[in-house]
This record gives C-alpha cells, sequence and structure tokens, in this order.
C-alpha cells in the first residue's frame, strides 16, 4: 500500500536527464522539438495499439472499425471482418423485414421443434443425392416418397394402368406423321406464377380457363371442352392460392371417359395435397381418379417443414422423369421428422385447429360486413379469403385496408383477382400452425379499429391516404386504364399480370 503523501507531484519531479532539463529551453529548441515528435509517435503508436486491439478484443461490435463503414454492396471486399461483426451487421440489416409471424401472406412454414431444428442444421452440409457417400438419407427420402405416395393413394403394385405423358405424345404424334411441335396444357386462370413460367420455359401454350365473379375454379365442362389433339394435360389445382378451393379432379376425369379422351390430369396439390387427407379423406382427388397422373405438394407448406422443400408423386415409373435434383438433405430429414414425430393423428389435429381457427375469422369478418370468398369447415385450404361489399359502397377499398393493417404490424395482403372478374379486388389471410386462436382474435381487433380509422375518414383526407398508398405501393403501379401493374411486367405480353393486371398470389 503507497500512502498518497508518498505520491510525487509535478513540482516535486526534478529533471533527470539532458532531456528533462530541456524543459526549459525555448520553444524553439532543437530537443524540444525532438520530444514532441517523440510524443506524437508515442501517442499515434499508443492509438493503433488501442485500435488494433479494440477491434480483436472489443465485446460491442459498434466500437468496431466496421460498424462507421457502410456494408459491401457490389464488390467483394479485399479483406474479411470479424464472426460476431458479420452476424451482427447482416441480423442488423435484416431487421427491417417483416415479422414472418405476423406475415399472413404467406403459406411457408414458420414454426418447427427445436430438437428437428438441430438435426436440419447437423445435416447442412449433405448433399442428398450423393447416395454412396450419404445412404442413409438417402433411404430417408424413400421413406419419405413412400409415406407420401400412399397418403394420395398411390399404387403400390406394378400392375397399374399406364396415364398418358407429354413424352409418349410426342412419339405417338410422331410415328402418326402429325405436327408434335405446339403441346398445350389447360388450367385456371387462377394458377400461381410458376405455371405461367414452366410454360414458358418448356414452350408449351397455356389455355386457360377464366375465372368468374362467381366461379374462382375450373368448371369442368369448359375445362374438358378445351381438350384438343394438342393437349398434353390438365392442370387441376387442391387450393387456390386465392380462395383455398379445391378443384373437382374427379368430375374432369369423368367428362374425359365420357367423351373417351386419354388426356392425363397433374393435381397441384402445393397446400391442399397435405390437408385434404386429413380433413376429407372420402374426396376423391387423388390416385384414386384414374387419370391423375401425378402430384405435387411442399413440403414447405402444410407439410410442415422450413423452406424449400417439394414432393411429386408419379402413378407409375412409365411417368416417371429420369433427371433428379441436386439439393441439401436438411429439409428431407425435418419432412421425415415431422412425418414420423406427428403421425397422421397429429397433422390430423393441427388440420381440424387451424380450420378453427378459419371458421372463426371467417365469422368475425362477416360480422364487420365482408363478403367471404372462401369454403369453410375444411372444404377448402385453412385461409380466408375475403372483399368489401359494393352494395356498402366504401370510400375505400382492399389495398387501403391491407396499408392500416400494415401500420400495425400485419401482413395482409390485397389482390387483383384473376382476369375476366372485372378487376375484382380481395384480401386473404392464411391460417398457419403458428397462427394461433389468441393472436386471431388481436388480429380480428386491429381489423376493427383500420375499419373505424378509415370510415372516419373524410372524402379530402381519404384521396390524400389514397394516393399515397399508390406511392408506397412500391411493387405496383396504375396503368392508364386502371389496373395495378408490377414494374416488372410492364408492357408484357405473355403473363396474365402483364396484359390483365392480376396480381400474382403469394405462396
Amino acid at each position: 500500500m503507497v500512502h498518497l503523501s508518498g505520491i510525487p507531484t509535478d513540482s516535486s519531479l526534478q529533471p533527470s536527464s539532458a532531456v528533462d532539463a530541456a524543459g526549459n529551453e525555448p520553444e524553439s529548441g532543437p530537443v524540444k522539438r525532438l520530444s514532441d515528435r517523440l510524443a506524437k509517435v508515442v501517442l499515434r503508436g499508443r492509438e493503433e495499439d488501442a485500435r488494433e486491439q479494440g477491434e480483436q478484443f472489443m465485446t460491442s461490435v459498434y466500437a468496431s472499425k466496421y460498424a462507421a463503414q457502410d456494408l459491401p454492396k457490389h464488390e467483394m471486399p479485399e479483406g474479411g471482418m470479424p464472426k460476431e461483426v458479420a452476424y451482427r451487421m447482416i441480423k442488423d440489416e435484416t431487421s427491417l423485414d417483416g415479422n414472418p409471424m405476423l406475415n399472413l401472406a404467406s403459406f411457408v412454414t414458420t414454426f418447427m421443434e427445436k430438437e428437428v431444428e438441430d438435426l436440419m442444421t447437423e445435416a447442412l452440409a449433405k448433399n442428398f443425392i450423393d447416395y454412396e457417400e450419404y445412404p442413409r438419407t438417402a433411404e430417408i427420402q424413400n421413406r419419405c416418397v413412400s409415406m407420401i405416395g400412399r397418403l394420395f393413394n398411390a399404387p403400390v403394385h406394378d400392375d397399374a394402368a399406364s396415364i398418358g405423358t407429354s413424352t409418349r405424345w410426342q412419339n405417338k404424334r410422331k410415328a402418326e406423321g402429325k405436327p408434335f411441335d405446339k403441346p398445350n396444357m389447360i388450367m385456371s386462370s387462377a394458377v400461381q406464377v410458376v405455371w405461367e413460367k414452366a410454360m414458358r420455359y418448356f414452350e408449351v401454350e397455356e389455355k386457360y380457363v377464366y375465372c368468374t365473379r362467381e366461379r374462382y375454379v375450373l368448371d369442368p365442362k369448359e375445362t374438358v371442352d378445351l381438350v384438343d389433339e394438342n393437349t398434353i394435360g390438365i392442370c387441376v389445382i387442391l387450393g387456390t392460392t386465392y380462395t383455398g378451393q379445391y378443384e373437382d379432379a374427379k368430375a374432369i376425369n369423368d367428362l374425359l371417359d365420357e367423351r373417351g379422351l386419354d388426356t392425363p390430369i397433374h393435381v397441384d396439390g402445393a397446400s391442399g395435397a397435405m390437408i385434404a387427407p386429413f380433413l376429407q379423406p372420402d374426396l376423391e382427388w387423388d390416385f384414386r381418379v384414374p387419370r391423375v397422373a401425378s402430384i405435387n405438394t411442399s413440403g414447405h407448406k402444410y407439410g410442415l417443414v422450413y423452406p424449400g422443400l417439394g414432393w411429386v408423386v408419379w402413378r407409375d415409373t412409365e411417368s416417371l422423369p429420369e433427371d433428379l435434383v441436386f439439393r441439401g438433405a436438411s429439409q428431407i430429414i425435418g419432412q421425415y421428422y415431422q412425418l414420423i414425430r406427428l403421425g397422421k393423428n397429429g397433422y390430423r389435429a393441427i388440420m381440424l385447429n387451424l380450420t378453427r381457427v378459419a371458421d372463426l375469422l371467417a365469422a368475425a369478418l362477416k360480422d364487420m360486413g365482408f363478403l367471404i370468398m372462401s369454403d369453410g369447415e375444411g372444404r377448402g385450404l385453412p385461409l380466408v379469403a375475403f372483399r368489401l361489399d359494393p352494395a356498402k359502397e366504401k370510400r375505400y377499398d382492399e389495398f387501403a385496408i391491407a396499408h392500416q393493417l400494415r401500420e400495425r404490424g400485419w401482413i395482409v395482403p390485397a389482390y387483383t383477382m384473376a382476369p375476366h372478374t372485372d378487376e375484382m379486388k380481395m384480401l386473404r389471410v392464411v391460417i398457419r400452425e403458428d397462427f394461433s386462436r389468441s393472436r386471431c382474435e388481436q388480429l380480428i381487433c386491429d381489423m376493427k379499429l383500420s375499419l373505424g380509422l378509415l370510415d372516419e375518414m373524410d372524402k379530402k383526407m381519404l384521396k390524400e391516404y389514397s394516393d399515397y398508398i399508390g406511392h408506397k405501393r412500391a411493387h405496383a403501379q396504375k396503368k392508364p386504364e386502371g389496373q395495378n401493374q408490377h414494374d416488372v411486367y410492364k408492357d408484357e405480353e405473355h403473363s396474365l399480370q402483364g396484359t390483365t393486371g392480376k396480381t400474382h398470389g403469394i405462396c
């Protein structure tokens, strides 16, 4: 211990060298200039040491030099940065994204148990297509295919009747000496945009069955009427992205039989194929329908797995393409976990809960004066599609409601429906596994508050508000004829959005 009286003061210090004694020399003295330079060098060296040590050992990333720099946007940087800083900077960059749990536009799974998250993390480095290196993961994939195929009532014997495919259609046309360069496929105008892209990529003509203001799905008779010698298939959607309704594969199959048409059906069961087996087991939409050749479903939707994972099941090996897709194994392992962890009873319980929440929301919205466009009680996807009642003559539209909800944290999409519906607007809420009843009741409360605020706006204020929304909706602009159109599709002639103003539904 040192007593304070023992600590020397500045006045008690005596010069101990010529350099120290030079403190009394004039400011211009050579020794003084040398000491100044030496002090500056020492100070600069200490600052550099402190900065280097701070970058290595500073507990806060915001004390590092990287916090005062812009993140690289176009050019890969020469030097790197500490992992903690990279993590924090990217996390901050994405903090302005919407909350996935409040995103009621998307069907994508936003919740999985920690145990399956750990399994998926451990499998991130595996490419499941490397069968020799990862044989057990390949076996897990086969188990998933078998379970899902049986869920869709796929034939398990080898003598199942073959259904025509586009390849055999081409071979048949060639053998008959007929043109085979203009295949077409029939589908609803409410199809998801991926179908439009696929048709363009494979150079297949789309033949649309258009929706109306009263009908939002395929009409079986109108569908079969479009079949000609160049038709290679019919797409039937089990749960449209707009209203969640199921299209009638069985009715289309029966009409094809009546007319003696050998046209295969593909069921787009992206969402509905993992719902209908549990809520409507007697509904014939799958391989029980003879002309259904293939079914696809999204594991990352109501398969309850994080994105992205898709499954396609074919009726027989003759219809099965040989080309495979390279992808990671983590989602496949996640799917297997969900299938064996939940079982049919678990999936059924989840889908029933989702249906109950959807019905609760639909009833509340109906009480508020909305027109409900979706089917309830498990007859379609667990979503609620709704629109304003034209008879009430509101001064605002569905996009204004969506914007009001967005200001309260909710992402509820507003859409312009498929063509031939008089540009009908609508809203849609998707019910996912993590959308509980209590959260639904909070949405109902915020919906009432939003409507109350919009109702109280006078005409002038509402006009200004609508103009403001128009500027904020960066994803769309007004065409001269008043159609909402994404910038990407401006002046486009080959897409429904470019030609009609249809909004592509989020899925």
